[in-house]
C-alpha cells in the first residue's frame, strides 16, 4: 500500500477522546477539526481544535450519529482523514465506507472487519473455523432456544448477536427464568442495537476479563501490546482496569497474546484493535468478542509501554510500516486506569447529570488524567456521565494502588453525585488488594462498598473541616501572595477570644478564635485545641499541618458563595455564620412601609456604587460594594424596587449599621 500524506484529521467524536486525540494531532503537527452538536458548542474539544464545526441540534441521530453531516463536516474543512475515536460511529460500517466512498481516510479497520467481528454470533463461528476457544453455545431464535431449555447447561448467559456495553445480557440459572429473559434480552437487543437476534452461551462462574491490544499495518505486520484486565466492572461495563493482568501466569500471558495476533492474521484484520477473552479459575480462556477501534482504556497500555496508540492507529492510515516490531516492545511497571463518572453507586450507578462547580486535578509523579474538563461546566444527561479517566502508574502493582490512592483523595469533581469515594473503597478493599476479584466483584462487595463510603466519611472529623476553612478564610490575603505578615493588623477592629459560627455541611461548630498569624492559627472547637500551620502553598493545594498531622487540603468558593474544603478524598461544604462573615453576600435589610434600607454589614469602605436615584434595579442586582478585611462585599438587591435614595459616595468610610441605600417598591 503505498504512503498517503494526511494534513488535517476531522475528529467524528466529543469529550475526553476526541481531547485525547487532538493532542496527538498537535505533536504531529496534523491540522485538527471538531465536530460538536449544539450543547457542545463550548465544549474543550471545540477550543482545542485548529477549528469547528457545527452539527445542529436534536438527538443523536441528527448530530454525532449522522454520518452524511459528518462526512460533509469533513470535506468542506479539506479535511484529508477522520479519526472516529470510540463509540458513536467507531464500528460502523457504513460510516468506514462512506468515508473511503468520498476519498476520505477513515483511521481504523475495513468495514467487512467491523461487519464480522460487530456481528457476534459471526465472530464466534469464526473463532471456531479457526480453532480458537470458545464457551459452549447455541445460536437461534426465541423459539429454539426454549425448545432445548431442559437439556442447556445452566447458568447460561443470553448476549444479543449486535450488542455491546452490558446492553441486553441475562444471566439465567435455571429453566424457569429462561422465557421471560429471552424476551426481555431480545427487546433490549432491537431498542438498542436495531437488531433483535440473540444468543446464549455457557455462563463461566466467577470469570476474569482480560483483553489483549493489537496493532496491525498494511505490509503484514501484527503486533500485540501485552494485556489488560477488566474483570471490575458493574452493570457489565468496566469501572478499573489494569495491566499487566495480575492473575495470569507467564505462560498463559505469552499464550493468551499470540492467540490475539493469530485471530488478526486470520481475518486479515487492519489498524488498532482489542481482543477479550473470558478466563476460568483454572485459567483456561475462551474468545469473547474483539473491538474493531480504540478502547476507552488504551492510557493503561499506553503508560506501560510509552507507545501513542493513537500516533499509530494514523501511521497505520497513511499505509506505512508500524514503527514498532514484537521484540522492541516492553512493557515497565503497573498501570491502573479509573473511570470517573458522574453517577450514584447508592441508586443502582443511576447517572447524575448536574452543574459541575469546581474541577481540580491532581498533579502528582506517574498521574495522567484524560478530560475534556478544565473548569466549571454541566454534566449532560445527553451522553455518557464519564467525566475523566485517571491512570496511575508505578513499578509494582503495590506501588500503582498507593499512586491511584493519593490521587483520588486529591482529585476535585465537585458535582451532585460522582463515583470517586465508590472507586476509593474499592481500591482500599482487601479482596482487590489481594486479587480476589471476578466480573462479580462489584455486584458482590456492593454493600460492603457503600458501608465502606459511609465510614470513610463519618471518620473525617467535621471540626477539622471547620477548623482548615477557619484558617484559609482568615489568610487568604497570604494564601493570594500578598505581602502581609499579621492578619491581625489587617482588620484591627478585632478582638481576641471571638466565637466565630462555622457550618460544616449545614451543622454549625462554635470557634473560639486565640491567635492568627500569617501561616498559623490557634482555636478551640468544642473544648479540644487546634493548632493549623501552613506547611506549602501552591497549585490550589495547600499542604497544611494540623494538631501535627501532615494534610493536603484544597479549598475553594463555590458558585452559590460558600466554600468547598477537600479533605481525605472528601467534599465539605462550609461557611461563616457569624456578624462578621464575609464569605457571603451582605443585603441586611429593614422593610418599614414599603421602603427598604440598606446597611453597611461592617467597618469598611464604599468603592463602587453602582445605581443613583430613581433607577429601577431587579432581585440580585448590585447596588454598591463596600471594602472590609481587603475583601470586596457585594451589596445585592433582595427583590424588584427603584432607588430612592443613595447615602453614600464612592470612598467613603462606613461603620457597622451605616445607611447606604434605600429603595422603595
Amino acid at each position: 500500500m503505498p504512503s498517503k500524506k494526511i494534513h488535517k484529521i476531522l475528529v467524528a467524536n466529543r469529550g475526553e477522546i476526541a481531547v485525547r486525540i487532538i493532542g496527538t494531532l498537535r505533536k504531529l503537527s496534523i491540522a485538527s477539526v471538531a465536530v460538536y452538536a449544539d450543547n457542545d458548542a463550548d465544549s474543550l474539544h471545540c477550543r482545542i481544535a485548529d477549528e469547528a464545526r457545527p452539527l445542529g441540534g436534536g438527538s443523536l441521530k441528527d448530530t454525532y450519529l449522522n454520518i452524511q453531516k459528518i462526512i460533509d463536516s469533513a470535506l468542506d474543512a479539506g479535511a484529508d482523514a477522520i479519526h472516529p475515536g470510540y463509540g458513536f460511529l467507531s464500528e460502523n460500517a457504513e460510516f468506514a465506507e462512506a468515508c473511503r466512498a468520498n476519498n476520505l481516510i477513515f483511521i481504523g479497520p475495513d468495514a467487512e472487519s467491523m461487519r464480522l467481528m460487530g456481528d457476534k454470533i459471526r465472530a464466534r463461528q469464526f473463532a471456531i473455523d479457526n480453532d480458537i476457544p470458545v464457551v459452549w453455545g447455541l445460536v437461534g431464535s426465541v423459539e429454539e432456544i426454549e425448545a432445548q431449555a431442559a437439556a442447556l447447561p445452566y447458568p447460561v448467559l443470553i448476549k444479543a448477536s449486535a450488542g455491546g456495553g452490558g446492553k441486553g445480557m441475562h444471566i439465567v440459572e435455571d429453566a424457569a427464568q429462561l422465557h421471560l429473559s429471552l424476551e426481555q434480552a431480545s427487546r433490549e437487543a432491537e431498542k438498542y442495537f436495531g437488531n433483535g437476534q440473540i444468543f446464549i452461551e455457557q455462563y463461566i462462574r466467577n470469570p476474569r476479563h482480560i483483553e489483549v491490544q493489537i496493532l496491525a499495518d498494511h505490509h503484514g505486520n501484527v503486533i500485540h501490546l501485552f494485556e489488560r484486565e477488566c474483570s471490575v466492572q458493574r452493570r457489565y461495563q468496566k469501572v478499573i482496569e489494569e495491566s499487566p493482568s495480575p492473575t495470569l501466569t507467564e505462560e498463559r500471558r505469552q499464550t493468551i497474546c499470540e492467540t490475539a495476533v493469530a485471530i488478526c492474521k486470520s481475518m486479515n484484520y487492519k489498524n488498532a484493535g482489542t481482543v477479550e477473552f473470558i478466563l476460568d479459575e483454572n485459567q483456561n480462556f475462551y474468545f469473547l468478542e474483539m473491538n474493531t477501534r480504540i478502547q476507552v482504556e488504551h492510557p493503561v497500555t499506553e503508560q506501560r509501554t510509552g507507545i501513542d496508540i493513537v500516533e499509530e492507529q494514523i501511521r497505520i492510515a497513511r499505509g506505512k510500516v508500524m514503527g514498532y516490531t514484537q521484540d522492541s516492545i516492553t512493557a515497565n511497571g503497573h498501570a491502573i486506569e479509573c473511570r470517573i463518572y458522574a453517577e450514584d453507586p447508592e441508586n443502582n450507578f443511576m447517572p447524575a447529570p448536574a452543574e459541575l462547580t469546581l474541577y481540580h486535578e491532581p498533579n502528582m509523579r506517574g498521574v495522567r488524567i484524560d478530560s475534556s474538563i478544565n473548569g466549571p461546566t454541566t454534566i449532560s444527561d445527553s451522553y455518557d456521565p464519564m467525566i475523566s479517566k485517571l491512570i496511575c502508574h508505578g513499578k509494582t502493582r503495590e506501588s500503582a494502588i498507593e499512586i491511584t490512592k493519593n490521587a483520588l483523595k486529591n482529585y476535585i469533581v465537585q458535582t451532585r453525585k460522582t463515583n470517586i469515594p465508590y472507586l476509593q473503597s474499592i481500591i482500599d478493599n482487601e479482596d482487590f488488594l489481594n486479587n480476589r476479584i471476578d466480573t462479580s466483584y462489584c455486584e458482590k462487595h456492593q454493600k460492603e462498598l457503600v458501608t465502606s463510603m459511609h465510614q470513610m466519611r463519618d471518620e473525617v472529623k467535621k471540626e477539622d473541616a471547620a477548623a482548615l476553612f477557619l484558617f484559609y478564610d482568615f489568610n487568604k490575603l497570604y494564601l493570594e501572595n500578598k505581602n502581609i505578615d499579621n492578619v491581625w493588623e489587617e482588620i484591627g477592629y478585632w478582638r481576641f477570644n471571638m466565637n466565630i459560627i462555622v457550618e460544616v455541611d449545614g451543622k454549625p461548630y462554635t470557634v473560639n478564635v486565640e491567635k492568627i498569624r500569617r501561616k498559623s492559627l490557634n482555636c478551640i472547637i468544642n473544648g479540644q485545641d487546634y493548632e493549623v500551620l501552613l506547611s506549602q502553598n501552591g497549585g490550589g493545594i495547600n499542604k497544611v499541618i494540623i494538631n501535627g498531622t501532615a494534610e493536603s487540603v484544597f479549598v475553594s468558593e463555590t458558585s452559590d458563595n460558600n466554600y468547598c474544603v477537600h479533605l481525605k478524598g472528601l467534599d465539605f461544604i462550609c461557611r461563616r455564620n457569624d456578624e462578621l462573615n464575609y464569605t457571603k453576600d451582605y443585603s441586611n435589610i429593614d422593610v418599614k412601609n414599603n421602603d427598604m434600607t440598606y446597611f453597611s454589614p461592617m467597618p469598611g469602605k464604599v468603592i463602587k456604587v453602582n445605581v443613583k436615584e430613581g433607577d429601577v434595579v431587579k432581585e440580585g442586582d448590585v447596588l454598591c460594594v463596600v471594602e472590609a478585611m481587603k475583601m470586596e462585599n457585594n451589596i445585592k438587591a433582595m427583590t424588584s424596587a427603584q432607588v430612592a435614595k443613595v447615602l453614600v459616595n464612592e470612598g467613603d468610610k462606613v461603620d457597622v449599621k451605616t445607611i447606604l441605600i434605600e429603595l422603595v417598591l
